[in-house]
């Protein structure tokens, strides 16, 4: 929520408590990932309580107690920008990695060694190091450009923020610009997906990378043919897909195409059969969008091989 949303909060319970019955206001954030949130809440990080009285924080502890997480304990406003700091701290981090993956392209070197030789630092650590094309999902382009409007609205205008919206957007055109360099004229050409939901184990096609994806590709007249292990019938629902052939399975959505996707990290994915899918294809380009193969095998095998930041 925006912060000072607890103030209007306890400004309007004051307005209509007649009676003045005693309340408390807290912000207490979640921070958790789809996929993994039931592990997320029973094992947090961190538990942040923003409480404005003694008797809100021992009730929220009291409540908490049973997990014994680590407790902050902060002013209602600073708990509710501490969400929105840390989805955003995270997509820059994200979208710093991506920008390096693009400078390694043209120089020849391995963001994979480069985010490794990063992620050792301890100051840095390797999290969210992973070069890809691009993040999505609900919480990260939300949080940033909520947290950007809030520091506009203060009078504060947080241009990092907006740098990092730019790098992720120029990420998600990845497999369009690749495609182009490998295939020149697109027309009729058919590229195969891999991956549709923004991230593995869900569902969630809110933001999905895939959604640029297609468009980018279908802009350049190029048919697809998409398969996710999960999340297709979400995804025949909405209309940017409309138009596209859903796949049986991994190995029918490379059929006769003359490109390969990987648009999300599935790990069955990571146990595809390259030489099968090598035979199945008309022409065997191998975008790997989110650096998944080992470039060489892959190159061995006779793909014409490409992945993010990878030479």
């Amino acid at each position: 929520v925006p912060v000072e949303t607890g103030d209007w909060v306890s400004k309007t319970i004051q307005r209509f408590n007649k009676k003045g019955t005693p309340y408390d206001v807290v912000s207490n954030p979640e921070f958790l990932s789809e996929g993994s949130a039931v592990k997320d809440f029973m094992k947090p990080d961190r538990v942040v309580l923003g409480v404005s009285s003694k008797r809100a924080e021992v009730l929220m502890r009291e409540i908490y107690a049973p997990l014994k997480a680590t407790v902050l304990v902060t002013d209602l406003k600073s708990a509710e920008l501490i969400k929105h700091a840390s989805n955003s701290f995270l997509a820059t981090k994200i979208s710093y990695i991506n920008a390096v993956s693009a400078l390694c392209e043209k120089v020849g070197a391995d963001v994979k060694m480069v985010a490794q030789g990063m992620g050792l630092d301890r100051r840095i650590g390797p999290m969210f190091l992973n070069a890809g094309i691009g993040f999505g999902g609900f919480c990260f382009p939300k949080d940033l450009e909520a947290f950007h409007w809030i520091s506009k609205q203060k009078g504060y205008d947080f241009k990092m923020l907006k740098a990092v919206q730019e790098v992720n957007d120029l990420q998600l055109s990845w497999v369009s610009r690749k495609i182009e360099e490998k295939l020149w004229n697109l027309e009729g050409k058919t590229v195969a997906l891999l991956g549709l939901a923004f991230k593995p184990n869900t569902d969630d096609m809110r933001y999905a990378p895939s959604l640029a994806v297609v468009a980018g590709l279908r802009a350049r007249g190029v048919k697809v043919r998409a398969f996710d292990p999960v999340s297709m019938d979400r995804a025949k629902e909405l209309s940017e897909f409309r138009g596209v052939h859903f796949a049986k399975n991994e190995y029918d959505a490379v059929k006769n195409c003359d490109a390969l996707a990987i648009v999300t990290e599935w790990p069955c994915f990571k146990e595809l059969d390259l030489r099968r899918v090598k035979k199945l294809m008309r022409t065997s380009v191998l975008l790997d969008g989110r650096n998944i193969f080992d470039p060489e095998l892959a190159r061995k095998l006779g793909f014409d091989y490409s992945g993010v930041g990878r030479p």
